[in-house]
Order: C-alpha cells, then sequence, then structure tokens
C-alpha cells in the first residue's frame, strides 16, 4: 500500500513538474521592412530602397532559469526586390535576398509577461540581381552572387495566449552587398530590418 501511494505521489508530482516547466520549442513569423541605405565608391552614388522581410525562426531552450534563458536559433530571411536608384544607368536595377543565420539568443525573464532578449549569429547571404539595368539594357552583372554574413539585433517577446505569443524585434544583417554592376562599390553593407509577429512555443 505504501508502495502504491509513493508510486502516485511520484507520478503527480512528475507530470506538474513537466507540466510547469518552461517551453523548450519556439517557433517565431515576423513581418518586417529592410530600411533603405545608400552606397558611394568614387563618383558613383546609389540609394537601394526599402523592402518587405519575410521572417522565420526556430528556437530552443539550452538552458535557463527565471532569470535568463540562452537558445539556439536558426533564422531566415527572404526579401522578395528592393529597387536601385542611381544617376549612373549602368547600374543594377534591383536586387532580392535571403539571409539565414544560425545563432544564440539570450532572453532575460523568459517565463514573464516581457521577456527582451539580445540575439546573434552568423550564416549565409544569397543576393539575385535584376536581369535589366537602370537604362533597361542587359544586366552583365552575376545572376547570384553568395556571402558570408553575420546576424545581431535584439527584441521583446510579449505573452499573449497560451503556447502563443508575440515578438518585435530589430536586426541588421551585415553582409557583402549585391552585384551593382560596378567596381567603385564594393564591401560589406549593413540591412537593417524592423519588424514583429507571431511566437508558437512548445515542449
Amino acid at each position: 500500500m505504501k508502495l502504491t501511494i509513493t508510486l502516485v505521489v511520484s507520478l503527480s508530482f512528475g507530470i506538474a513538474t513537466a507540466q510547469e516547466a518552461a517551453p523548450r520549442h519556439e517557433i517565431g513569423l515576423t513581418l518586417g521592412g529592410l530600411f533603405g541605405s545608400q552606397r558611394s565608391g568614387g563618383a558613383t552614388r546609389l540609394d537601394l530602397g526599402s523592402g518587405v522581410a519575410l521572417q522565420a525562426n526556430y528556437g530552443y531552450r539550452l538552458v535557463g532559469n527565471e532569470t535568463a534563458a540562452l537558445y539556439g536559433e536558426v533564422h531566415f530571411l527572404a526579401n522578395p526586390l528592393r529597387q536601385v536608384n542611381s544617376t549612373d544607368q549602368t547600374l543594377t536595377r534591383d536586387a532580392s535576398a535571403i539571409f539565414l543565420t544560425p545563432g544564440v539568443r539570450l532572453k532575460l525573464f523568459p517565463d514573464r509577461a516581457v521577456a527582451p532578449y539580445l540575439a546573434v549569429g552568423g550564416g549565409w547571404a544569397v543576393y539575385e540581381q535584376s536581369t535589366n539595368t537602370l537604362n533597361g539594357n542587359p544586366n552583365p552583372a552575376s545572376r547570384l552572387v553568395n556571402h558570408g554574413a553575420l546576424d545581431y539585433g535584439g527584441g521583446v517577446d510579449f505573452k499573449f495566449w497560451r503556447f502563443v505569443g508575440l515578438r518585435a524585434e530589430i536586426r541588421d544583417f551585415y553582409a557583402g552587398g549585391p552585384s551593382y554592376n560596378t567596381r567603385a562599390i564594393q564591401g560589406g553593407q549593413h540591412n537593417v530590418v524592423a519588424g514583429g509577429g507571431l511566437v508558437l512555443k512548445f515542449h
């Protein structure tokens, strides 16, 4: 009888602990906007326009307590189009981009209603250039270019309803730029995006 009671109590405690345990998996789905930026080299100048950012993030809670939690994450961003404007009409007309950056995220007070976090990672960037230049001629630049990418930023998670939360964040993806069809503009560029959306949490 004592053994049965002990087993029941132990099982009940185990179930309660599992139910109270913090979710280990997070899937973030956010919609954002890439800020416009300016690039220059010598006499060549261009404006890279703003654009839509479709983002998905998977996070796995590695360690943590009520004060802070460390997550491993993989962040994905897709931008379908950013316009290029310049007085040099031989430049690439527009470009699209994809960023894929594994990294880590440090979240403070992860189980509270408001949980700020910082994130950093590194991975891969690919740009697809337009087939035409600004003057309408065929674009001799490479159709696709690949670069390494550094991703860093921060945000805030908000509790909303059961396993669904809300997220607001800003990130910068620093990587080599698109092929603008000029040697005057080279090197890395900042791709800053602000966005918000939903977070799904589960064990």
